[in-house]
């Protein structure tokens, strides 16, 4: 498969890392003269609490290219991340879900090391945790993918598991991801919605780099958007980063300014719900509830990492996990729509909205908390290009692999339709293909 999340590194140097760690029913380890601080919990999400052996859960982090120490008899699960652990997006919401682990996997002992970047500095990094013991180890970024293949093969007694790319040797080294696309299709409805209401059927999208994961979010987005605005359209610009607040606050800005009332973001900072504040539209942020804080961010897509991470903990400790290539939907209960989950409250932006609009994304929500509406009803026929052709029609779904690649795919998994067009309404052209 090839789904590619690739993470770049902009906010610090090689040569520095971050490493914490916290134990259940044990003590958190820490380097010398290191400060203790615990991550802040996430909006709607609870603290760290004891778990396992009665321990608490609290991290301690210490500067320095340091690799955590394992606990003696205990389960031990490292995480290593691309950015800091309360980024308050992608690499919080891991950090989170490792902390849930803590929590809920008896007699485990976790730590993370934050700030990593990729290739052969990551290669170095998940070797030394491999050489410290530990049982199971998590990578969070693309470009992480290559180094753990490599280090995996190394250490056949450790287990591996990776985000979000597309190898896994069916020993060790596992990969796994979600389908986000049913969230963006959520978010899209209530962007047409909205957009609808203000009287400007204009959205915008933000993207990340031209991959085929980010035109299935980006056709997510526009098929919601149509459920409740047929008359919208949608401008895409790509911004090629994951993390750069300043681009994407300037990004953000170029699309509001070409009059887009709605703005979705693929990237990692709430700078698109800052600037919707600014200009008195609407924002729509991504991976973590806490990007979603000003009255201007109509809803955020996030995931919830802990209970997935948890599940293959479990059956890593028990020696039954399978390495290969996981795809997580909605059912799953691993990612949220903020404002629509147990225990949250909608944005007022959503408030307003039309009450059969609201209820349609209830509804469907629901249908896909249940299982009854998955990623191949988000891309259900017929499906009509930008172009006006039609590329499915009705009564067929796309299959995975055709959500996962541009044409043609990879050998022995090819795509039939592929993720190498715009859904109607969206007036950006498409990217240019890699070359082979």
């Amino acid at each position: 498969m090839t789904t590619r999340r690739v993470r770049l590194l902009s906010l610090v140097s090689a040569a520095v890392l971050m490493v914490g760690a916290c134990g259940s029913g044990g003590t958190p380890s820490q380097a010398p003269g290191a400060s203790t601080s615990a991550a802040p919990a996430a909006s709607g999400s609870p603290a760290p609490s004891s778990a396992g052996g009665g321990g608490a859960c609290t991290a301690s982090a210490a500067s320095g290219a340091q690799i955590p120490e394992i606990a003696e008899g205990k389960f031990n699960v490292a995480m290593v991340l691309i950015g800091p652990h309360d980024d308050g997006g992608w690499s919080q919401a891991h950090y989170e879900g490792l902390l849930h682990v803590c929590e809920n996997v008896a007699d485990s002992h976790v730590a993370y090391i934050e700030l990593v970047p990729e290739g052969a500095d990551s290669e170095q990094v998940f070797r030394s945790l491999a050489r410290k013991g530990f049982d199971f180890i998590i990578g969070t970024s693309f470009g992480y993918m290559d180094p753990m293949a490599t280090v995996a093969e190394e250490f056949p007694d450790a287990t591996f598991l990776h985000l979000t790319g597309f190898k896994s040797n069916g020993k060790n080294f596992g990969n796994f991801f979600g389908a986000m696309e049913d969230f963006k299709y959520l978010a899209g409805m209530l962007a047409g919605s909205r957009a609808k209401k203000d009287g400007n059927p204009k959205i915008g999208y933000m993207a990340t780099f031209p991959i085929p994961e980010e035109l299935r979010l980006g056709n997510a987005i526009m098929r919601g958007v149509k459920q409740t605005c047929p008359e919208c359209t949608m401008d895409v610009r790509f911004i090629n980063t994951w993390h750069d607040p300043i681009q994407e606050k300037n990004a953000a800005a170029s699309l509001f300014d070409a009059g887009a009332q709605v703005v979705f973001t693929g990237a990692d900072t709430p700078a698109v719900a800052d600037v919707a504040q600014e200009k008195d539209k609407w924002g729509v942020t991504y991976d973590h509830p806490a990007s979603c804080k000003v009255e201007r961010c109509l809803t955020a897509p996030y995931w919830i990492w802990g209970p997935e991470y948890a599940r293959i903990a479990e059956e890593v400790k028990a020696g039954s996990y399978t390495a290969g290539y996981e795809y997580f939907d909605a059912d799953s209960k691993a990612m949220g729509l903020f404002g629509f989950m147990t225990g949250e409250t909608p944005q007022a932006g959503v408030s307003e909205l039309p009450e059969a609009d609201v209820t349609l994304v209830k509804d469907t929500l629901a249908k896909m908390l249940a299982g009854e509406f998955t990623r191949f009803d988000v891309f259900a026929g017929p499906i009509v290009d930008s172009t006006g052709k039609t590329i499915l029609p009705a009564g067929q779904k796309l299959e995975q692999a055709d959500l996962d690649q541009f044409p043609p795919g990879a050998p022995g998994s090819e795509c039939q339709t592929c993720m190498y067009w715009w859904n109607e309404g969206i007036n950006s052209q498409l990217p240019a293909l890699p070359q082979s």
